[in-house]
């Protein structure tokens, strides 16, 4: 069985739901971003993670479309390593055609 009740559990699954925004295109960047690489970041990174999914969808949009970049340099930071994930050639496979 496979019902992991744990804290680290709850929260994954939380930051599961919370990435996944009802909007195709942060869906694309936000999950995989999520599933390959966050457990990854250190603690401060995960922290800008957390908090940047927490903002509105038209920031968020505008952000890791790359039409405007946050002012704050934490949340710049996570927005980029977002940003590079799609790009990065590693993450191709997972792109729709």
């Amino acid at each position: 069985m496979n019902d992991d009740a744990s804290p680290d559990a709850a929260l994954r699954k939380r930051l599961y739901w919370h990435s996944r925004r009802g909007m195709w295109e942060l869906d694309l960047l936000l999950i995989p971003f999520l599933e390959q690489r966050y457990d990854r970041l250190d603690a401060a990174d995960q922290a800008a993670y957390r908090a940047l999914i927490d903002e509105e969808d038209q920031d968020l949009f505008a952000w890791l479309m790359r039409r405007e970049w946050p002012e704050e340099p934490t949340r710049r930071r996570i927005v980029q390593m977002i940003v590079e994930h799609a790009e990065s050639p590693d993450n191709a496979a997972h792109r729709p055609v």
